[in-house]
């Protein structure tokens, strides 16, 4: 990972890297299908257009909402919203990116997310997803994982190691137990 300083005017890349035994098919519907993402990382609800200037938005289970509640967190219907910048499936998925379920990052730009995947060999696919963050100081704590002992969960690295997970297994984390 790649992290510059975290002031508002700073401009914060962050890059990550998993290689995961599965085809970019399978990588592909696991970010892009409901199905798939309410069972790893956050447990969001993702719902895609999937062509430049389409909707993207992330909706909270019904158990994650519980869970923000429980601790005073109640949630919007919508914690994530962007815009569809490129859609190259099964490759390249480029979006726009405002987390919502917190009013001080809402408030924040939107941010860009880059997922790239690639077939490289005997089933092993590589998933890079950079997350440009500038001027998102707070996103770029939050996505990066530094406030994992806050309560708020590991980040990008959390997320990808449990989609990792659930593609070599079938079990997320949660579900493994």
């Amino acid at each position: 990972m790649t992290n510059a300083t975290t002031d508002a005017t700073s401009t914060t890349t962050q890059v990550y890297r998993v290689y995961i035994k599965a085809t970019p098919e399978a990588i592909w519907d696991a970010i892009t299908k409901p199905e798939w993402t309410e069972r790893y990382g956050y447990t969001g609800l993702v719902e895609y257009d999937l062509r430049p200037g389409g909707a993207y938005k992330v909706r909270p289970t019904a158990e994650f909402r519980a869970g923000a509640e429980a601790n005073g967190h109640p949630l919007p219907d919508v914690i994530i919203d962007g815009e569809v910048v490129e859609a190259d499936p099964p490759r390249r998925l480029v979006t726009t990116f405002r987390m919502l379920m917190d009013p001080s990052l809402a408030k924040e730009p939107l941010t860009r997310v880059t997922h790239e995947i690639k077939e490289i060999g005997d089933g092993v696919s590589r998933l890079t997803l950079v997350h440009e963050l500038d001027g998102a100081p707070g996103l770029a704590s939050l996505v990066g994982g530094q406030l994992e002992d806050h309560g708020a969960g590991g980040g990008h690295a959390w997320v990808l190691s449990e989609l990792k997970s659930l593609l070599e297994t079938g079990k997320s984390f949660a579900e493994g137990r």
